[in-house]
Formats: C-alpha cells, structure tokens, sequence
C-alpha cells in the first residue's frame, strides 16, 4: 500500500474509532452490536404493525370489554412458551433454536390474514391474532435476551445492551410514522402481512448471526445438571435479603398491575372516541411520538437523571405521577379521555426508559449464588401470574359496576366505570409508591450487608441511598467491625465526599472510628469540616493517636495556619505520636526558627533509647517534606536493631522520596521481615517506583518469590502507568511469571485488572494470548507422541515424560486464567473444579458449562484437549493452531529445546538427562545457552551431558566455571576437573559474571562434537 492509500485508510479507521466511542463502543464489537440492533429493530417494527393493526381490529370486533380475557390467556402463554423454547434446546442446537422461533413468530401471521376473511374464521381470527401477539412478545423478548447473552459476555452487554434495547424505540418511531401511509396505501388488513416479512427479515439477520458467529453458541444440546448449589428455598431467604425479595415482586407486580389498568383504559377510552380506522392511525401517530420522546430520554437523559438525582428517587417518579394524574382525571379536573391518554404516554415514557435502566440495579444487593434465579422468578413467573390476575380483576369489576348500575345510561356508565379504574390505579400506584419507599429502606441494610460479605458490584451502587445507608450503620448500635467496614466501603466508592457524612458523627466514635474517619477525610481534606475536626481537639480524653490526626488534618488544610499553637505540642512530656505529628507539621509550614525547633525536636527523637521514640521519630519523617539536616541520621536508623524502626524507615524513605536510598527498598523486598513494609513504600511511589520494579521483576537470576513481589508491588500502585507496564510484562513473559501476573490482574479491586487487559490488549489480544497457550499445549502433545514409552524407555524418559505432563497441566491453568479475562470468573472457576474431578458425571458438567460460556474462535480445540480423548485426538483437533508432523525422539528432543524459553527449568534439565542416557546429540548453541541458564541444575545437567558427549571440549570449559554461585554446580565442576586432573584457578575468571546472581557468562564455542 502506498503512503496516500495507508494515510486515507489510518483516517478512516480513526473515524470508525471516534464514532465508536460516541456509542462507548469496540471495534471488535461494533458488528455484532449494530446486527443485534438491526434484529431487534426489524422485529420490533414487525411486532408494532401487528400491535397496532390487531389492537384496532380487536376494538372494533370485541371492544375493550374483552381485554381482560387476553390478559387472562397471556398468563398461561408466558410461562408456556418458556417451557417450550426450554424444551426445544434439549433437542435442537440453540444457534438453530433461535432461528427457528424468529421464523415460527411469523409463520401465523399468514394464517391470520387468510383468516380475516368472514368466509373463514372471521371474528375468531381476531381474537387468535391479538392473543398471538402476546406470544410474539414473550418470544422475541426471549430471542433477544438469549442471543445477546451469547453473543457478548458479562462486560461486554453493559456497554452494547443499551444501544441493542434502544431498537424497540427506533422501531417505535419507524413504526408509527410509516403506518398511517401503509394503511391508507394496501389496507390495514394487508399491514399485517407486511408486518410477517419484517419478523422473517429479523430472523434472517438472526441466521446470519448464528452462522457468523458459530463460536458464541454451544452445540451440545441443553442437559439437566446435577446443581452443586442448594434449591432455592426460603431457608436462603430468612432475615433482610427474604423481606427484600417480597418488596422486589411487589415493586415489579405493582408496576405490571398498573401497566395492563392504563392499557386497559387507554385502548377503552379510544374504543369510546374514536373509529376502528382513526384508532389505528391515532395508536400509530401516538407511537411515533412517544418513540421520539423516548429515544431522547434514553439515549440522553436516563443515564444523567438516575446519576443526578439517585436510583430510588427516579423508582418514586412513576407511581407518583400515576397517583396524581389517576386523582385528577377521577375527579375531573383533567378531562377523562386525555388525561387517559397523558397517563399512558408517561407510563410508557417512564417503563421503557428509566425504569428499564434502574431495574438491574434493584437486585444488585442480593447475592451472585441466588441473583439470577430470583430475577428470572420475577420477571419469568411472577409478572405473567400478575397478568392473569389482573384480567380476572378486570372482569370482576366490571361484572360488578353492572350489577351496581343495572340500568344507567351506556354512555354514563362507561364514564362511571372508567372512574372505579381509575380509582383502581390511585389505589394500586400508592401501594407501588409504598413499595417504593420501603424497598429503599430495605436496600440500605442489605447494600451494606452484601457490600461486607463481598457480594456487591460497587459500579452499581446508588450513591445517595449508600450514604444515608452508612450514617444510619453508624448512628445506631454495632460492632466495631460493621461500621469500620462501613467507612471503608464509603471510602473507596466516594472518597471526596467522605467529610461529608464522617465529620457531623465525629464526636460520637470511638476513639479507633474517629481515627480511621479522619484519615480517611486527609486524603481530600476540606476545609469545610475545619470547625468539627477543631472542636475534636479540644476534648481533654481525646486520645494521642486520635489527636495527632486531627493535628494533622487542621494544619495541613488551614489556608494560613498559626504554627505557634503547635509548640505546646513539642514538649518532651508529651506523647511521641502527638509531638512527632507537630514536629512535622512544623518542618512542613513553619518559618525558619519554627523548623529548627521542629528538628531538634525530631533530632532528640530519632536519638533516643527508647523504641517508640524512634519509631514515631520515623513516621515524623515521613509527614514531613524538607529533612535538611535529619538526613545524617537515615543510613545509621537503617542498621537499627528495632525492626519496627528499620520498617518506619522504609515507609518515610517513600514519602519523602529520597531517592539515593531506593536500593534499600528493593533490598527490603527480600527479606521477610522487612517485606511488607517495603511493599507499602514501594507502592507509595507509585509511578516514581514502576522502572526499577520492572528491572528488578525481569531479572531471571532473582528468586521467582521477589520477582512475583516487585510484580505484586507494580500491581498495587494501580496507576495507568503501572497497568500498562503489568499488560505489558503479560504479553512477554511465559510460564510461572505469566501465571503470576495473571493472578495479579485478576485479583485488582474493581476490576482494574480485568479492564486494563480489556483497554491495552482488547478481546483479540486475550484469545491471542489463549492461542499461545494452546500452540504450547500441542508441541507438549507432540513430543509426548514422539517420545512413548515404546520408543523411547527408561528413567530419564520417564521423567521427561512427567515433565511434560507438568507442563500441560501448568498450560490449563493459565489458559483457565485468561479466560477469566472474557468471561465470569464463577462460571470458569466452576468449570475448572469439576474438570478436575475424577468423575465422569463432573468432567460432563465442567465441559458443558465451558460450551456455554466460551464463544472464542478456537473454543472446540479447547473442549476437545479438555475432555477425555488420547493425545493423538487431541492433537489433531489442534490441527488448525499447530499441524503436527512426525519426528524422530532425537529429533522431537532437539525441537524441544528450540523452545527452551517456553519450557519450565525441570523440562530443561530433563531433555538434557535424556540426551546424555540416549546419546543423542544436541546443538552447541543450545547447549551453550543452558549453560548459561540461571537456574543451577539446568547447568548441572548440561554439564553430566557434555562429560558424555564433548569430553574434548570439557576442559575448555570447566575452569570458567569453577566459580559458579549455586554450590551443588561448584563442587560437581571440581569433581570433574579433579577427574580430569586439572588445576583449579585461584584468580577470579574474567569470564565468570557476577558471583552472587547465579548464571555464568561463557564465550562462544563451536566445537561441541556430537556423539
């Protein structure tokens, strides 16, 4: 490509990249996103034509009387169809299952259209469309949810799902506007067979999808399991989370009652008002409209309002409204027939935009083991029952106004009756509104409880209900532990704004809640809080290290402080904690003769026999940013016999950053005592930390221990810049290291891990990741082909052999690892566990849950090693990855140790014992470079083999290394110069590199002979 082509193509895709990132969109999604959104947008046009036809055809066939009959039937064809569309995957693929249903909700359709003929069915073709399409919904709603399920995993459908929900309200716009011109064009009869070929158009877009992405659906057919988890019972529902499960079904059930009463007597009222053909060409006008409204809601105003002004603010809108509105059209100050209508268009506004949004968060308090089955319990069976209820309700009521009102006039008593409905919607939205006000009660508790047990997605949390939850924690009696646990939790979801709720509750804490309040409001210090915290200090029982934060906080916040106050402070009968905090202070704000003061104080301190002195001497140094002439004093506390003093100065060296004694923190890395305070201090320099942390973790000569704590360190400081360099050591290191920074990404609070991999690496870059795994995986199952006890047999085959099995087994976990990164961690943790059962039944259920979460391109290849098949069938089924061709056992060998930095240092030494047993020969360069290995027994092996194969060139060799760090290599080197009867050098070889970091540096040499 020439420059101009490369230039226009590097603008186009950074176009795609900006418009992607309007919709919060990936490149690697945007397909399947934008098809899922042409599906639902093609369905839902086809299901609004059928909507609005059906509903004016049915109006002038049975009236609204007959509504609640339909209602009544959806009950039973909710909860039907979805034992039917479960039935049908224990026989079909569901990539095929989902087709099909798109493709059987429009087959009917023709039947119906042959069936408004009165020479057919007539009038019952009516009522069997407009109950068919109750069944449409519940199918398409299914279809949907499915295929997006599959199609993008759980991080994935947060930033998709909201466009692909959005194409109901696109086709509420598209549907509304073009039906009046269809109707006037081929008839409202013929609109319903156009509405048949837009569900066949969504079902072609569904096949296309199935087959595009074949991946993303399994092909095992859908088994019944056998649940390691308990049924769900009531015995799991006790206490807070059962009583906030009963005010969940009652928000969603009122919410459903209410929706089918205004649908009731919206379509009433227009029966009453309007023709059969104004009223199709009224629902379509009101459609269009409302889409308009709700496309602007939702796309933006939701996100912003429920940010704004909090989730149980925005659930209280809706019932408050339909309370208002239901009263004043009862009593006629809004007229009958539009407040009706205004009822319906904010039901609808209001349920498809906010509380469509808000409504995951709801269940966000109860636990992930029980979360999904209550949610599908809700929504799958509680709603339809509520239906049929209402329909019986319905017709109750108005077999009742009849009996009430036999013989009134038809046109007062239609205007009667919808008064006792409307009555029935003042009536039932209060209850929803109590509903409201009592679920956000509950929530508070439950928020907290499942926050502490670590049950809580934190991004999901409503912020305004969280605070109020934390101050009534600790306003009323607990334990210690809740409400420490409480101040953590408010800290790490709100840090700015922690004075807010901390600062008024102050002098009501104990003395250890008020410390870890105040330090938790010194991250972002306010001086708004100045008068509580100085107020604190003026009680004569407050204690030292309660006092020496709040020192702390009013002095470093105070825009002009007065630093006299601080000298009472510096005396020596007062606390070290109290006057080390002053000492500080001083040195940080005072004039020149207040950090004299301040430095003998800290001089006296650091000098002092006592342990605490010294101690809190340390920590003053740290608080304090010019040292000047306390500096003389660091490199002598270093050597301190305390360990908590040397501990204290690791952590004062990071906040002062001292930069000549950085080495001292690394060196704290390695002994254990002092590790954990060197880790704090490490992670306290955060991006100032990051390059020797880096040298240090990629550095092969230092125990595989400090590396993966220089990894941990890295992880720690959580910075851009830290992640970055952790994706970055991911994507070049192999074997324990990579299981190590794996392990460390994961384990990031919120998550951070998991996205920076996401941001750096994308999705293609994790299943390139997988993809290595599995290349590795088949050259193991190669050699372990090659090399077969029949081929080639003894001990040293043997362990080779054992090896290698290490080394798949060491390859699963790390692909298991990875694939934590695209998909729930309980789902592949789940599957793991049974993989390593010894059951058959387990391996079943651990294979079948892997198919139904995994949708990556190589995901049979993975099934296929996972399951219980020969190595040769496992091989072949990684054919596409790696092709596999036959070698001999030397030179299967040989090939190994071409891949010697993929191999563990066991593997290695293992492919040397088995040369050196078989005599087969092995090239100078990888013997050379295993010489150089920095693990020692590799070079022990090297060695016993080159004492077979090249005793010529031996003696060349020995004397360099007769110096080698590892003992073991040192003596096996002069036993066999004393075999050889060579003299051992006294004076240091040039060729030996460094005595204490474990490999020797050897010059080339081409004339290894092979045997």
């Amino acid at each position: 490509m020439n420059l101009n082509g490369w230039w226009s193509a590097a603008s186009q895709n950074a176009a795609q990249w900006r418009w992607l990132q309007w919709f919060n969109l990936r490149p690697e999604e945007s397909e399947r996103t934008f098809l899922m959104f042409a599906f639902y947008t093609a369905t839902s046009i086809g299901i609004l034509w059928l909507e609005v036809s059906a509903a004016a055809l049915f109006l002038g066939e049975y009236g609204a009387d007959s509504l609640p009959w339909i209602y009544i039937a959806s009950a039973g064809i909710g909860t039907g169809l979805g034992f039917v569309y479960s039935l049908m995957q224990k026989f079909l693929p569901l990539r095929r299952v989902i087709v099909i249903i798109a493709v059987l909700m429009a087959m009917p359709l023709f039947i119906f259209r042959l069936g408004l003929n009165p020479a057919f069915l007539g009038g019952y073709t009516i009522f069997l469309m407009r109950l068919w399409l109750e069944a449409i919904y519940v199918l398409n709603e299914l279809n949907t949810s499915i295929t997006a399920n599959q199609l993008f995993n759980i991080r994935e459908i947060k930033r998709t799902y909201p466009l692909i929900s959005s194409g109901i309200l696109a086709a509420d716009v598209l549907s509304g506007f073009s039906l009046p011109l269809l109707q006037s064009w081929i008839g409202l009869s013929n609109v319903i067979l156009l509405a048949s070929l837009m569900l066949l158009v969504g079902a072609g877009i569904l096949f296309y999808l199935s087959e595009a992405y074949q991946q993303a659906f399994p092909d095992s057919l859908k088994r019944r399991l056998q649940e390691t988890q308990h049924d769900f019972t009531a015995r799991r529902l006790r206490g807070p989370l059962q009583r906030y499960v009963i005010l969940i079904v009652a928000f969603f059930v009122m919410a459903q009652i209410l929706s089918l009463l205004v649908d009731f007597q919206y379509l009433s009222q227009l029966e009453q008002n309007l023709s059969v053909s104004d009223i199709a060409a009224f629902l379509a006008l009101f459609s269009g409209i409302l889409g308009i409204f709700e496309l602007i809601t939702q796309w933006f105003i939701s996100g912003r309002a429920i940010e704004r002004l909090g989730v149980f603010a925005i659930a209280i809108l809706p019932p408050a409204l339909l309370t208002v509105l239901s009263f004043l059209s009862s009593i006629d100050l809004l007229r009958l027939f539009w407040g009706v209508i205004i009822l319906k268009f904010l039901d609808e506004l209001l349920r498809y935009t906010l509380l469509a949004s808000i409504g995951p968060v709801l269940f966000q308090p109860i636990p992930d083991t029980v979360r999904s089955r209550i949610q599908s319990t809700v929504r799958g069976i509680a709603e339809p029952i509520s239906s049929g209820l209402t329909g019986a309700g319905i017709l109750i009521t108005i077999w009742l106004c009849q009996r009430l009102f036999p013989n009134v006039d038809a046109n007062l008593f239609q205007n009667l009756e919808s008064r006792v409905f409307l009555f029935q919607i003042f009536i039932f939205a209060g209850v929803w509104l109590g509903a409201v006000l009592l679920l956000r009660s509950r929530y508070l508790g439950l928020l907290v409880l499942s926050a502490e047990r670590g049950q809580l997605s934190l991004s999901d949390v409503d912020l305004r209900t969280f605070k109020r939850a934390v101050v009534e924690a600790l306003d009323r009696p607990g334990t210690e532990a809740d409400k420490h646990s409480c101040i953590e939790l408010l800290a790490h979801i709100d840090p700015k704004n922690v004075g807010e709720v901390l600062s008024p509750l102050l002098p009501n804490m104990s003395p250890a809640l008020q410390r870890q309040s105040l330090e938790t409001m010194l991250n972002f210090p306010n001086p708004i809080y100045l008068d509580r915290v100085r107020a604190l200090i003026q009680q004569s029982d407050l204690q030292p290290e309660v006092l020496a934060v709040a020192l702390r906080y009013v002095w470093l916040t105070e825009p002009d402080p007065d630093m006299q106050e601080l000298r009472p402070y510096l005396k020596s009968e007062v606390d070290p904690v109290v006057r080390g905090t002053a000492a500080s202070l001083m040195l940080r704000r005072g004039n020149p003769r207040q950090k004299a003061e301040a430095t003998d104080t800290l001089r006296r301190m650091l000098t002092h026999m006592r342990e605490r002195e010294r101690v809190m001497g340390c920590r003053a140094l740290g608080e304090a940013i010019y040292l000047q002439a306390l500096r003389l004093y660091i490199r002598p506390l270093l050597q301190d016999q305390s360990l908590r003093v040397r501990c204290a100065l690791l952590e004062a060296i990071a906040a002062t950053h001292l930069e000549e004694y950085y080495p001292s923190l690394l060196r704290g890395l390695h002994y254990k005592s002092t590790r954990e305070a060197a880790m704090r201090a490490l992670v306290r320099l955060e991006n100032d930390a990051i390059p020797m942390l880096i040298e240090l973790a990629e550095d092969v000569r230092k125990p595989e221990l400090i590396r993966t704590y220089a990894l941990t360190a890295i992880g720690q400081i959580g910075t851009i810049e830290a992640l970055n360099a952790l994706v970055a050591q991911l994507m070049t290191a192999w074997g324990a290291t990579r299981r190590n920074i794996l392990r460390i990404l994961l384990k990031l609070p919120q998550e951070i891990g998991i996205d920076a991999v996401a941001d750096i690496l994308g999705r293609s870059g994790v299943e390139n990741l997988i993809n290595q795994e599995l290349l590795f995986i088949g050259q193991v199952y190669a050699a372990l082909l090659d090399l077969t006890p029949e081929r080639v047999a003894g001990r040293e085959a043997d362990l080779l052999r054992r090896s290698l099995n290490d080394a798949q087994v060491d390859a699963f976990e790390r692909l298991f690892l990875l694939m934590r990164f695209l998909y729930p961690s309980s789902a592949i943790q789940a599957a793991s566990f049974n993989l390593q059962s010894d059951s058959h039944d387990s391996m079943a259920r651990g294979l079948e849950i892997l198919d139904n979460t995994l949708d990556i391109p190589s995901k049979r290849a993975l099934l296929s090693i996972l399951d219980r098949r020969s190595t040769l069938e496992k091989l072949e089924s990684l054919a596409e990855i790696m092709p596999y061709t036959p070698m001999s056992p030397s030179q299967r060998l040989r090939h190994l140790l071409e891949l010697r930095s993929f191999l563990s240092d066991w593997t290695l030494s293992c492919c040397f014992h088995l040369a050196r047993q078989a005599r087969w020969s092995v090239t100078s360069e990888q013997t050379l470079s295993c010489l150089r290995h920095p693990t020692g027994f590799v070079r022990e092996a090297v060695l016993t083999y080159l004492k077979v194969a090249s005793p010529r060139v031996l003696p060349e060799l020995l004397p360099l290394l007769q110096n080698d760090p590892d003992r073991l290599v040192a003596a096996q080197v002069r036993q066999m110069m004393a075999e050889l009867g060579l003299e051992p050098l006294n004076a240091a070889i040039s060729g030996v590199e460094g005595q204490s970091n474990g490999a020797v540096r050897l010059p080339g040499h081409s004339g290894l002979e092979p045997i």
